[in-house]
């Protein structure tokens, strides 16, 4: 009987290196190391609660960062030749001097605040030695290129008068620098920070039990069960597992360990190179990271920069993840096509009606539990007001013991560890699913949380890890009594130590996240303090000529260059501070109006898609660790896979709809659904160079031109039908008088900005379409004109109105006045580009019967 080997001992350092800390002393140091993120973890429950009276921002935010610094340089070593069995003096030392500076805001909070904007001497030098162990603590848990960024930053702030001209500045003095840094919220204890010490502990504490509680195994056997027996099968696996596993690691190098260690041997026993075996794990880990509910640090932080609900994240980010992950399976599958691979046989065989039955009934399963909890707690809530959360609590008390009753009955099949599975056979479907369905029942209330109560996310996971929590130290009394194993003493025991071990992993994960969301304030402080912010868009317009492709490209490039040694939440915060003003601006002058959350999110793409591009991707090299492949290769191999993921930012920005916004009905929806699937198949297809055959050159070039027209079917439509009927800036109030109610008024000025120089937008003002004259309307956009040699110019800005919040400027011309066009749905373009697929797949259907 063949076994899967353990997690190779370089690839458990490449995640202790990068999540965990490589050290693991002894004795005393040992209990200290465990027990201070034991209580790091208790602390943020606390402060989550809502039966407490917590602490204010800035005190939280002091606490949890002076964890981290603390944990950095305790758990992680200066150098790799440093000693990982002991924690030197030195290290100590910097332990507690650097979380004394973080904590200083914490310990004189109130005279802190009387002294505001004139900092003692005191003041100054515990900044000064703050910021340097910060950056220290950065270095150790996450490499040096988060530091070296965030110290170019601060060289830019005190030698800004010094730099070239087009990114000089005044300049700041020690005093007003560190002051600014370390003393108030605009720099290391900002938004970041917030985000990381209100939000995202607790979604990675609730992610570290579920792994504790046995879910990470649950659900790589659930996706080995249910597809582990087709062509290519333990890759499809490895696909579904890594996804399922984005519910519980932030983390896509953990994520690859996770599931690598299992899947990647199956892949290779089926026939898959070494590194294209690492390749799909690696893929599959870092798209995780883009699978809702939980999308990591990163995506918690677009809920504070962009100012929308998080619920409106999870609707942006849902359909770029599932076509991602649909054709991340469909090349898995071309490559088993391609070579002829089978997948492994199953424990027991079974007919294609009764494979068919046990996915139906598990997807129904799924189905009614979700609309039962949906639509029964609603009721619940209707009927009973104030008494339906105890009654909702007690129903999901008595599911959840009924579910750990059923599952006893089929335990056996989900108590082993996945990687030491027997590689032989497939084990069934049915008992492997229902071993393991009260693990989805903390998902359940964290979305129910999150979506229906529209609680805070941080306020979600907490319930959601008090749930956890039940279910870490129960299931195993539960399991050995419905069993009638005795030793329920034990069963007990293990419980609560299980529920410890939790506590320590979940900080232990979140020291990186911690100094990382602190690091990044540095950029972000540097950005408030100089006004680079508003330099970077002459920048970026000069080198990109003001064309938005060409933006969105470099935009990308630094993305990825940056990803490759700053960790996803750092990148994101980085980039997006720099450049999604940038873009949003610059796009608005070329007439494109662009969502903010696309922003936001073609930076996060891009810096997900780092951690495999070489040749530092450090999720490529887990997997070529476990694989025994050249991490390059791997990781080349891996983002080849990628390139499906990588077009999508693209396309979203420039078809919104993707996002699941701008749409007209069920109808809209499911031709946007349907069109965004199909054309991400076929372009899996043209980058494999393999459909239902090998591709010829010009199919190849046909396949991502229909690519394009299913993603953007509005960029061929454009040049049939005029999306606007256009009108001379003068007829401004003639149409803003025909204007139906929800349209907004879209125009066109031009004038000299602050800068002085001259500037051309498009903007979109919501109109006030109570009003019945046209004057009226137009002045409830905040805009009041006057008549001027021939034009319409702008007298006076309202203050706080739709005008100035879309920087529009008194005495700039308006040039033009649009209205959307009445044409036939651009989705038409559907039909022709679908008959010349059928016209493919008929031709190379006919090769391949010629080569039969």
């Amino acid at each position: 009987m063949t076994k899967t080997t353990e997690t190779p001992l370089d690839a458990q350092d490449i995640v202790a290196q990068a999540d965990t800390g490589a050290r693991s002393p002894s004795g005393i140091p040992g209990r200290i190391l465990w027990f201070v993120p034991l209580c790091w973890s208790i602390f943020q429950l606390w402060y989550a609660s809502p039966f407490t009276v917590a602490l204010n921002d800035t005190e939280a935010r002091s606490i949890h960062l002076a964890f981290a610094i603390f944990l950095a340089f305790t758990a992680y070593p200066a150098l790799r030749s440093s000693p990982r069995d002991r924690i030197p003096l030195q290290d100590w030392i910097f332990a507690l001097a650097g979380s004394f500076s973080a904590a200083y805001l914490f310990l004189f909070y109130s005279d802190l605040a009387t002294r505001a904007g004139a900092p003692t001497s005191t003041d100054i030098v515990v900044a000064v030695t703050g910021m340097v162990l910060l950056l220290e603590a950065t270095r150790r848990a996450l490499g040096p290129p988060l530091m070296v960024v965030a110290a170019v930053f601060l060289v830019y702030t005190f030698a800004g008068p010094h730099m070239p001209d087009v990114i000089a500045h005044k300049g700041a003095s020690l005093n007003k620098t560190m002051s600014h840094m370390w003393l108030t919220t605009e720099g290391v204890f900002g938004v970041a920070l917030g985000v990381s010490t209100s939000f995202v502990f607790l979604f990675v504490l609730f992610g570290a039990l579920l792994d504790r509680a046995g879910a990470g195994g649950y659900f790589i056997k659930v996706a080995f069960s249910l597809l582990g027996h087709m062509r290519g099968g333990p890759a499809k696996a490895a696909v579904v597992a890594s996804g399922l596993s984005g519910l519980i690691s932030g983390s896509s190098i953990a994520n690859v360990v996770t599931t690598g260690t299992f899947t990647i041997p199956l892949m290779k026993r089926v026939g898959f190179p070494g590194t294209k075996a690492g390749a799909v794990e690696v893929a599959a880990s870092t798209n995780g990271q883009l699978t809702p509910p939980i999308m990591g640090a990163a995506a918690f932080l677009m809920v504070e920069y962009v100012g929308i609900p998080y619920i409106e994240v999870i609707k942006a980010a849902i359909l770029p993840a599932i076509i991602s992950y649909i054709a991340l399976i469909y090349i898995v599958h071309l490559e088993a096509c391609k070579a002829g691979m089978t997948g492994l046989p199953r424990r027991h065989t079974s007919t294609f009606l009764q494979t068919l039955q046990n996915i139906v009934v598990i997807v129904i399963g799924i189905c009614v539990l979700s609309f039962a909890v949906y639509y029964g707690i609603g009721w619940t809530k209707d009927v009973f007001g104030a008494a339906a959360s105890p009654i909702i609590g007690v129903l999901i008390f008595a599911a959840y013991v009924a579910l750990v009753r059923y599952s006893s009955q089929f335990k056996k099949e989900a108590v082993e560890d996945p990687a030491a599975t027997d590689l032989s056979e497939v084990p069934d479907p049915g008992p492997t699913v229902r071993s393991g369905l009260y693990y989805l029942l903390p998902i359940v209330v964290l979305v129910w949380c999150l979506m229906v109560e529209r609680f805070s996310p941080g306020l979600s996971a907490f319930w959601a890890t008090l749930f956890m929590m039940f279910i870490v130290v129960t299931q195993r009394p539960l399991m050995a009594f419905f069993r009638k194993e005795g030793e329920f003493a034990a069963a007990i025991k293990a419980g609560f130590v299980d529920l410890a071990e939790g506590f320590v992993a979940g900080a232990r994960n979140m020291i990186g996240i911690g100094v990382a969301t602190a690091a990044a304030g540095i950029v972000v402080g540097v950005v408030t303090l100089t006004g680079i912010g508003l330099v970077m868009t002459d920048f970026v317009e000069f080198i990109s000529g003001g064309n938005i492709i060409l933006m969105l490209l470099f935009t990308a490039v630094i993305s990825l260059i940056l990803g490759m040694g700053l960790p996803t939440t750092a990148n994101y915060i980085v980039v997006s501070t720099l450049m999604a003003p940038v873009i949003v601006t610059l796009g608005a002058q070329e007439g494109l109006i662009i969502p903010l959350i696309a922003v936001h999110l073609f930076v996060f793409y891009f810096g997900i898609l780092a951690d495999d591009t070489p040749p530092v991707g450090l999720a490529a090299f887990a997997a070529a660790a476990i694989a025994k492949s050249d991490p390059i290769k791997t990781g080349i191999q891996g983002f080849t896979y990628d390139i499906r993921t990588a077009i999508l930012p693209f396309m979203f920005i420039f078809n919104t709809q993707l996002l699941l916004m701008d749409l007209d009905g069920p109808l809209h929806l499911f031709l946007t659904i349907f069109s965004a699937v199909v054309a991400m198949l076929v372009f899996s297809a043209a980058t494999q160079g393999w459909w239902l055959t090998k591709n010829k050159w010009y199919e190849t070039v046909l396949m991502l031109l229909i690519t394009f027209a299913l993603f953007r079917p509005g960029f061929f439509w454009d040049e049939l039908y005029a999306p606007t009927n256009d009108y001379a800036g003068t007829e401004i109030i003639k149409v803003a008088e025909t204007l139906p109610d929800g349209q907004t008024l879209n125009i066109q000025v031009k004038g000299e900005n602050i800068d002085g120089n001259i500037v051309t937008k498009h903007v979109h003002l919501p109109v006030d379409t109570a009003q019945a004259e046209g004057l009226a309307r137009v002045l409830s956009t905040g805009l009041e004109l006057r008549d001027e040699d021939g034009g319409k110019y702008i007298d006076m800005i309202q203050f706080g109105s739709p005008a100035e919040k879309a920087g529009i400027d008194f005495d700039w011309e308006v040039v033009q006045v649009s209205t959307p066009a009445e044409r036939p749905m651009k989705e038409w373009v559907f039909v022709p580009t679908l008959l010349l697929l059928a016209g493919l797949a008929w031709n190379q259907r006919r090769r391949l019967k010629q080569t039969a």
